[in-house]
């Protein structure tokens, strides 16, 4: 009996990293950072985000401005109604509050996003 379990733990491991494997990965790309003003950090960055994947829900210390540079997302903002974000449309997000941004159609989603965020704190984290 105690085979059998650990065998089925195993399969769903398994099965569990199989499926994390094939979420669409997330492009990261640093284009400058700027300790501004004193306590502070301004990130400007691009990310890029596959056909049929999403940011994922988390939250930044600080505001996150940004401009929709390629594809289309829904923008998920905790306490907002979605919205549906094109090439050209940009939107911000209050310090704090849990978002996500899901790639809406078969294309790519390139956004170009700045944070400003206490230095002390991590630039961003999961929201449960």
């Amino acid at each position: 009996m105690m085979k059998k379990t650990i065998f089925g733990l195993s399969l769903s491991v398994l099965g569990l990293g199989a499926a994390l494997a094939q979420q669409p990965a997330i492009k990261r790309t640093m284009l400058q950072k700027t300790d501004f003003p004193d306590g502070y950090t301004i990130v400007q960055a691009i990310a890029e985000v596959a056909a049929g994947g999403a940011a994922g829900r988390h939250t930044h210390p600080g505001v996150e401005t940004g401009y929709i540079l390629d594809g289309e997302a829904e923008l998920v903002v905790e306490g907002q109604p979605d919205r549906h974000l094109k090439a050209g449309d940009s939107f911000q997000i209050p310090a704090g509050v849990v978002h996500d941004a899901k790639v809406h159609g078969d294309k790519s989603l390139k956004v170009l996003g700045v944070y400003v965020v206490d230095k002390t704190k991590p630039l961003a984290s999961p929201a449960p």
